[in-house]
Order: C-alpha cells, then structure tokens, then sequence
C-alpha cells in the first residue's frame, strides 16, 4: 500500500489549496481515510476524516467550515481542500488509511497504519 501526497505549497492567508492524496495498493472506498498534520515543534494532529463509504466526515474544530475532504473522481484518491488558509495552518499535512476494511474513520493518528510522505503547506501573513 503506497499513499503520496501532493498540492502543497506557499500561498497567501486567505487563499486556497486542494491537497491530493493518491492510493495504490487498496481501494480508498473501502477503508478509512484521514489527513493529519504536523507544524514544526509541534505533534502531529488530527485535521479531517472520512468513513469509508464517505457517508461521514470530521474536522478538527481549527479547520471545520474551512476544510473539505473527498474523494474524487479520479481513482483511488482522497482529497483535501483548504480555504480561508490562515498562517496557523502552516503544517507537513499528511494522508493516512487505516488498514481495517469498512472500519470506522478516528481522529487518532495511531489508529491509522499507512501514511503518505507529507507536503508541506506554507501560509505567509
């Protein structure tokens, strides 16, 4: 199982990135799906989460009504999008899955078993 992470960048508070998250090796409509992020000095927290079947999603309370997770029409990918990015979102956002298929989608970065390498989002002030 591979997860690479891509999108990130430097853009300007207030703007807009869409982070793709590209799966091979499974089925991203059959496990959960997550993005977690890390700023520097910082543990890694938990950002969005997807059910399986993408019935259910949650937020971190920093980043609900601003963040966005999906899946795409492109298979087997997993997006998140940001908007009204603030300097505070400045972070290496990670992908993850959790290895139980139709298993229930958690805000604990350990529940999750296969990560992405990470893309560093920068929000300049």
């Amino acid at each position: 199982v591979q997860l690479q992470a891509s999108g990130g960048g430097l853009v300007q508070a207030g703007g807009s990135l869409r982070l793709p998250c590209a799966a091979s090796g499974r089925t991203v409509s059959s496990y959960p799906m997550g993005w977690f992020r890390q700023a520097p000095g910082k543990e890694r927290e938990f950002t969005a989460a997807m059910t399986w079947n993408g019935v259910m999603t949650y937020y971190a309370g920093s980043v609900k009504g601003r963040f966005t997770i999906s899946r795409g029409s492109a298979k087997n990918t997993v997006y998140l999008q940001m908007n009204s990015l603030k300097p505070e979102d400045t972070a290496v956002y990670y992908c993850a899955s959790r290895s139980l298929m139709f298993g229930e989608a958690t805000m604990t970065w350990t529940d999750y078993d296969y990560w992405g390498q990470g893309t560093l989002v920068t929000v300049s002030s």
